[in-house]
């Protein structure tokens, strides 16, 4: 198969809303260059765009909702790409297709071979782990656990076992308004000389990192309700 000639730039946005300061400017001369943008979120998108680019002509340019990329968006992206058109694809927060559904969408791109451009952005997964003392040779990051608090517990155990034996740093989410249940679930379920990290509203003017052993969070509970956090699973040095 040739290759297209259409470009998809994957695009970086803030993980919290205003903090312009975490995109560089190259990133912006992307978006000036995409003339349809598949997005996770339009709203999120549009505006994100604007306060990097105040000149930016919103009408100007195709927005289509991402969602987990049904059928009908993978059909447009291809027909767009095979058009030789400009895509961008823009998550809700940080680096599109990392824990995103833009990652179909650059699977298809690669299918179809054309020419797939990353921009580096803020991540809240690396920023958590280069802020968390935790081993940054060998991590694993699981996305978010089971809802359910048994079946969480045991893969918190199953994490921590792993975080034993190999020493790889175990990262995980959970929707804001869990983190206090996941957070119970921890430290119920971890040694007490396991390490935790809590990495929260990262990039905002609010941000803090901490890690501390289990047995030091069980004496005190974060305000981390309905925040955006990271947390990491490690091992003492």
């Amino acid at each position: 198969m040739s290759r297209l000639e259409g470009t998809v730039y994957l695009i970086p946005v803030e993980l919290y809303e205003g903090v312009n300061e975490t995109i560089a400017p190259y990133v912006i001369e992307a978006v000036k260059k995409c003339s349809v943008f598949f997005v996770e979120n339009e709203r999120t998108a549009r505006r994100c765009f604007k306060r990097l680019w105040p000149q930016m002509i919103i009408d100007d340019y195709t927005w289509i909702p991402i969602h987990k990329a049904e059928a009908e968006v993978l059909a447009q992206f291809t027909k767009y790409l095979q058009k030789g058109k400009t895509i961008g694809i823009v998550s809700e927060a940080g680096c599109p297709g990392i824990a995103d559904p833009g990652q179909l969408l650059v699977a298809c791109a690669q299918q179809l071979m054309a020419s797939v451009k990353p921009l580096s952005g803020p991540n809240s997964i690396l920023l958590a782990l280069m802020g968390s003392g935790l081993n940054g040779q060998s991590f694993r990051f699981s996305g978010y656990l089971p809802i359910d608090s048994i079946s969480r517990k045991n893969a918190i155990r199953i994490m921590e076992r792993e975080a034993l034996e190999t020493g790889t740093t175990q990262i995980f989410i959970e929707t804001p308004y869990r983190n206090r249940p996941l957070l119970k679930d921890i430290t119920e379920s971890c040694r007490n000389e396991t390490l935790l990290c809590i990495a929260c509203d990262l990039t905002a003017s609010t941000e803090w990192v901490k890690t501390l052993s289990v047995c030091e969070w069980k004496k005190q509970e974060p305000d981390i309700h309905k925040k955006p956090a990271i947390f990491l699973l490690g091992i003492p040095h």
